[in-house]
């Protein structure tokens, strides 16, 4: 299993941002090895964290390669102010179990 984490911090987000977000998130759901995704927001340091989890990396690469991420890339610098990607790949997972119906992924085979 991979993950894609994408962070960044804002600056004035409009609806092409948000139409953009959505179609990217959709599409995403739509690629076959998808798994989940989480969404994560640090008050303190004015960041946020978007995690797909992907089964391999052509799944990613398909949703790298998609005209809407590829738009979102290209207009980036009018809603953001910076932003780093982290592919990795996931070796182990572990928990108590108690939140396997509130997280995307909480095992990995």
């Amino acid at each position: 299993m991979y993950s894609a984490t994408f962070i960044f911090a804002t600056k004035q987000l409009d609806g092409d941002f948000h139409r953009l977000d959505q179609d990217i998130a959709a599409t995403a759901k739509t690629i076959p090895g998808y798994i989940g995704e989480e969404t994560w927001e640090n008050s303190a340091t004015g960041l946020t964290l978007n995690m797909y989890y992907w089964d391999s990396l052509e799944a990613l690469q398909e949703l790298m390669n998609h005209p809407a991420h590829l738009k979102a890339k290209r207009k980036q610098a009018n809603w953001l102010a910076g932003y780093q990607v982290v592919i990795s790949k996931v070796i182990r997972m572990y928990g108590d179990g108690q939140l396997k119906d509130r997280l995307p992924v909480t095992m990995v085979n």
